[in-house]
C-alpha cells in the first residue's frame, strides 16, 4: 500500500473496526498520523459484513455521490458520501469550521478511496 493518488497519500492509511456496546461493527479510516479521516455511517452484525462494506465502498468509489453540507448540530460543515441508492455510507469524522476546509477533506477522502480501490488489498489494522 504505497503511493499517492492525485495528491492524496494512501501510505500508512489503515482501516479499523470498532465494536459498539451491542456487538455491532463499524469501520473508521485512519491516516498515517493517527487522525481519523472518515467513519462508516452504518453498523454491521459481524466483522466480515463490515469489512465487505468498506471494501465495496473502495471498489465503487468512482460512481458514488456526496458532498459538503452545514452541520445541523453546530455552526460547522460536514461531508457525507452516499451509495448509488442514496444511502449515506461514510461521514466526516468531525465538523469543519470552514466550507473550503471541509470540501478539501472530502476531496482527499474520495481520492484516498480511489487509491484503496486500486490497491491489492485494504490495509486493515487488526492490531486494535
Amino acid at each position: 500500500m504505497a503511493g499517492e493518488i492525485g495528491g492524496a497519500s494512501v501510505v500508512g492509511t489503515r482501516c479499523q473496526i470498532d465494536i459498539d456496546e451491542n456487538g455491532w461493527h463499524s469501520w473508521r479510516l485512519t491516516a498515517n498520523n493517527g487522525r481519523v479521516i472518515a467513519l462508516g455511517a452504518n453498523a454491521y452484525p459481524d466483522d466480515a459484513a463490515c469489512r465487505a462494506s468498506f471494501e465495496g465502498l473502495c471498489e465503487s468509489a468512482e460512481g458514488l455521490a456526496g458532498g459538503v453540507q452545514h452541520a445541523a448540530e453546530s455552526n460547522g460543515w460536514i461531508w457525507r458520501l452516499r451509495d448509488g441508492e442514496g444511502r449515506v455510507q461514510a461521514v466526516s469524522a468531525r465538523a469543519y469550521e470552514r466550507h473550503s476546509t471541509c470540501q478539501a477533506a472530502y476531496d482527499r477522502f474520495r481520492l484516498t478511496l480511489l487509491g484503496l480501490g486500486a490497491a491489492e488489498s485494504v490495509p486493515w489494522d487488526d492490531a486494535s
